[in-house]
Order: structure tokens, then C-alpha cells, then sequence
């Protein structure tokens, strides 16, 4: 268990830095780039935006040549559009993503640039498994560019003392407290089902925890009738057996992430916990400050079930963000954003940066920058998490196919909503296979 009582330091600075546009060359119009000039589409929110905003205003105003435009998207708006103007050709020259299938995706369409051997001072400084996660093959196709983001517990340490509940470390545990703070009168968890992906982390822990990573393995693997696996199905019968408990309370179907609402429940205390990624700690520390400050923000693991074939030191979430160059764009254009990214991605500032405002660098040797960090606690927890996961699930909707990722959406959102049977679920999603 985690309290992080210590706010960032650079946080004025960084959220000046955020608050600001980039100068730098126009695009070809809302949404559109051209192969001619160099671009980059990047979302907002986290530190990972205060962050690339100062990176890409140092490299225009050091390279007034090459400089490299970027637009600002909220991140379901951003997946959305993105696809579209991929395959159109009218893209960005950099990129933003999440490795997985949606680049296998670019790869297999020829969208994307090999960038092995062109950024070797980048991939020097970042943790191979994470490098990992951006080859397809023997090839890179794409290099992480923020934080390593482990889902994590958060909860309020207030409310946790007010009605007098233990910090849960088993399901049995967790059911408990749930009944506790049902009776109290307080939401147990927030949880922002009207952006839909935020569902998937309970299903990604319950199936490890459950079934170990073999069971989504089988998945990946196009093995007939894999979503039919009995440790998927009772983690799909524990997320029912929590709705109908009242564990997410009435009205998360209306709880949007993007507008990071599921946090403010918790730090406003109408929910006692949230099961979040870890890039939303950055959040916490600018939208609650007085709150993180006087400890009542804490961060624990999910917890263990018993019985269950799963590591208890498993992990899902997002090993980092990653940049691929587009291949639509000029060779001009691709030497710049190639050069930007070899330069200036984890440089000794950017990652610092990062640090100073809540981030987990997935750079080696880190240890000792993180024990001075004014977020010690937090950071050292979960880069911990990482450092000592025997096996870290990338986030279920990236790492399917995109059309087979939308139908997971949208079939485990009925589940949570009651409009659908586990056995349904994996009806339907044995049918994408």
C-alpha cells in the first residue's frame, strides 16, 4: 500500500507549457496533413501532454528549418479519426499509438515506416521489454514516447478510514468493502463506462488473476472458441456479481474518462476507489492537489483470488504511447520526425520532465531518480510494478484488431449494463475470431 503525500514540483510550469500552442509550420487543414510538412497528432491530458509540448517547442526552436507541426485531440475523438485519415493517406507524419494490433494493422497496409537502425540512441535508453512492444516480427515499427502505465488500485485513504474498510488485498476482501460502502451510502468504485474502455480493466486483471496470461494468449492466438475460456467467463461473472452489488453505483454508464470525471468522484469523495492507469496520477496532482497533499490519495495492486492460476505480480495497461512514422509522408519529412525522435524522446530532460510531473519513464536505472522525486512514493510503487511484473498485458482493445477491439467494446459494455450473458459475450466474440 502507497500513500503519495508529496505534490510535483514543475507542475506550474508544466501546466503553463500545456496551456500554451505550439508555433511552428500550419496543417493542411482541421484534421488533414500533408506529406510536405512535418506533423505530428498527439492527445491531451496526463503529463504526457505537458511533456511533448515542450519537446516539440524546443525542437522547432532549435531546428526553425525543420520544424513540426502538432494538433491535439481528446484521446476517443483521436481514435476515431485517426484510422480514417491513415488509410486515406492523410495522416500525421508522426503517428500516435499503442502498439498492438492497430499497428500490426499499419504494417500489413504498408503505412508505416521501418525505423530499425535509424534510432539506435533512442532504443539505447528505453527498456527492451518496451522497445518489444512496438516490433512486428524482427522489426521496429514504432518507439515509446511516455510513460510505462500499469493499471493500478487508487483509493481514498479518507473515506477508507471514515466508514472504517481494510485496503482490500483479496476478492473476498473487495466484495466486503463494496458491501461496507454500499450501506454508507458511498459509491466503491468510479468507474467511467460511457467511454466503454475503462470496463476493460476489470476483465484484463480478473481474467489474469484467474486463468493466468494463457487465457488471453488463446485470443491472440485466433484459437477456436478462445473467448469461450472458462477463466474469461467467470471474470465476466464477478464483473455481474459487482454491478449487481452496486459496486459502480447507478450512474456509470454516464461517466465520461476523457473529462477525467471517474477521477473526480474519487477525489471529490463520492467513490472510495478507482481502478485507473497510472498516466492518471499526473491528473490528480494538478486537478487535487490539497488532496494528494494531505494523503488522501493511496495506490495499491489489484488484488488476488483464490485459486486462481494467475501471477498475483501480473500487471495490464499500456507498457508506454509509441510514435511510427507514416510512410505517405516525404523523405524529407520522414528524416525530420526520425531525427526529432532519435534526439529528443527520454533525453535526460525530457525523461526528468516526466518524473517531475507524476510519470513512470520505462528507462532502466531509474531507481535512484525516483527515490528524489517529489513523487516518490507513487512512482518508485509503480515502477516497481513494472520492473517486477512476471507478465504485463498490453491493454485489450489495442492489442486486438481494430474491428475485433470494437466489438469487445461494445459487447462488454451490454455485460456491464445488464443486457448480456457472460455466455453471450463469448458468443459474439468467439464469431470476430
Amino acid at each position: 500500500m502507497v500513500h503519495s503525500r508529496r505534490r510535483l514540483t514543475l507542475g506550474t510550469a508544466l501546466l503553463a507549457a500545456a496551456a500554451m500552442a505550439l508555433t511552428g509550420c500550419g496543417t493542411s487543414g482541421p484534421g488533414e496533413s500533408s506529406a510536405a510538412e512535418a506533423s505530428a497528432w498527439a492527445t491531451t491530458g496526463s503529463v504526457h501532454e505537458q511533456i511533448w509540448k515542450k519537446s516539440f517547442e524546443t525542437w522547432n526552436s532549435e531546428n526553425p528549418d525543420s520544424e513540426i507541426a502538432v494538433e491535439w485531440f481528446n484521446n476517443d475523438a483521436y481514435k476515431e479519426k485517426v484510422r480514417t485519415a491513415i488509410g486515406a493517406g492523410t495522416g500525421p507524419s508522426l503517428v500516435f499509438g499503442w502498439g498492438g494490433g492497430t499497428l500490426a494493422d499499419y504494417v500489413d497496409k504498408g503505412k508505416v515506416v521501418d525505423l530499425t537502425g535509424k534510432v539506435d540512441d533512442l532504443v539505447a535508453r528505453v527498456l527492451p521489454s518496451v522497445v518489444k512492444n512496438g516490433m512486428i516480427g524482427d522489426k521496429l515499427y514504432a518507439v515509446p514516447n511516455s510513460q510505462s502505465q500499469p493499471v493500478v488500485l487508487y483509493y481514498n485513504t479518507e473515506l477508507f478510514d471514515e466508514v472504517g474498510v481494510e485496503v482490500p488485498k483479496t476478492w473476498d476482501e473487495l466484495l466486503s468493502a463494496v458491501d461496507a460502502f454500499v450501506d454508507a451510502g458511498v459509491t466503491p468504485f468510479a468507474l467511467a463506462g460511457a467511454s466503454k474502455w475503462p470496463e476493460l480493466m476489470w476483465i484484463q486483471y480478473l481474467t489474469d488473476r484467474i486463468g493466468g496470461p494463457e487465457a488471453f494468449n488463446a485470443v491472440l492466438a485466433g484459437e477456436d472458441d478462445a473467448w469461450s475460456n472458462p477463466a474469461i467467463i467467470e471474470a465476466l461473472e464477478k464483473i455481474q456479481e459487482l454491478v449487481d452489488r452496486g459496486a459502480f453505483g447507478n450512474g456509470f454508464g454516464s461517466v465520461v474518462a476523457d473529462t477525467r470525471a471517474d477521477a473526480a468522484l474519487l477525489h471529490t469523495g463520492k467513490a472510495a476507489m478507482l481502478l485507473q492507469g497510472s498516466w492518471l496520477y499526473s491528473s490528480f496532482l494538478t486537478d487535487a492537489p490539497d488532496f494528494v497533499d494531505r494523503g488522501g490519495l493511496a495506490t495499491t495492486s489489484f488484488p488476488t483470488i483464490e485459486g486462481g492460476a494467475g501471477d498475483p505480480a501480473d500487471i495490464v495497461g499500456n507498457p508506454a504511447n509509441y510514435w511510427s512514422v507514416s510512410a505517405d509522408a516525404s523523405e524529407d519529412v520522414q528524416k525530420t520526425v526520425t531525427s526529432y525522435l532519435d534526439e529528443m524522446v527520454f533525453s535526460d530532460d525530457y525523461t526528468q520532465q516526466l518524473i517531475d510531473g507524476g510519470g513512470v519513464p520505462p528507462v532502466a536505472g531509474l531507481e535512484d531518480a525516483l527515490a528524489k522525486s517529489d513523487n516518490a512514493d507513487f512512482l518508485t510503487f509503480a515502477y516497481d510494478l513494472v520492473k517486477n511484473a512476471p507478465h504485463f498485458q498490453l491493454s485489450w482493445d489495442q492489442a486486438l484488431r481494430p474491428a475485433q477491439a470494437q466489438e469487445l467494446l461494445t459487447n462488454l459494455d451490454l455485460v456491464f449494463l445488464g443486457k448480456s450473458t457472460p455466455q453471450q459475450f463469448a458468443d459474439a466474440m468467439n464469431g470476430t475470431l
